[in-house]
């Protein structure tokens, strides 16, 4: 008696294990550090965003330098994705960068978008100057993420190291 009692608490806490992992979503991320230099020029502060992108569309903002919205905008491409419909931006990480100088952040990207056709945008921006859409563009793959990228616009390059 005592052994069925128990063997039927042992399957009734297995099941409970079981259903309660089988709605568990794992994420499985890794994190990225991502230096981001800038090209030597005059004027205010670079805006920059890097986006997910998989086939030329927006899949996700993973980082936003530059924390007045008033100018988000000028970042035409991404604000089209970003701006009318999320009006929160949880991506943000302060001031812009001034010509010259670097900028170090983490990037936080899902596993499963490593050699799947992703890739990471970086666009730029300066008051009263140009905007560049695809100042950096990176395919989203385990040789690359090891490399130095060189931009075309107010970015000189990203570089982007494993955590």
């Amino acid at each position: 008696m005592i052994i069925k009692s128990l063997n039927k608490r042992i399957l009734i806490a297995l099941a409970t294990i079981f259903c309660l992992y089988s709605f568990t979503v794992i994420n499985d991320s890794s994190t990225y550090k991502c230096m981001i230099q800038l090209k030597n020029y005059s004027g205010e502060g670079a805006y920059v965003v890097v986006s997910l992108i998989k086939d030329g569309n927006y899949v996700e903002t993973l980082y936003v330098q530059g924390d007045d919205d008033e100018w988000y905008s000028d970042i035409t491409e991404w604000w089209k994705f970003q701006g009318k419909v999320r009006n929160d931006i949880d991506a943000i990480t302060g001031a812009t960068v001034s010509g010259g100088n670097r900028t170090i952040s983490l990037l936080k990207i899902d596993n499963d978008k490593i050699n799947n056709g992703y890739k990471l945008r970086f666009e730029s921006a300066v008051e009263d100057q140009e905007y560049y859409k695809n100042d950096v563009e990176i395919d989203l793959t385990s040789e690359n993420i090891k490399n130095k990228i060189e931009g075309k616009g107010f970015i000189r390059y990203v570089r982007l190291i494993p955590q």
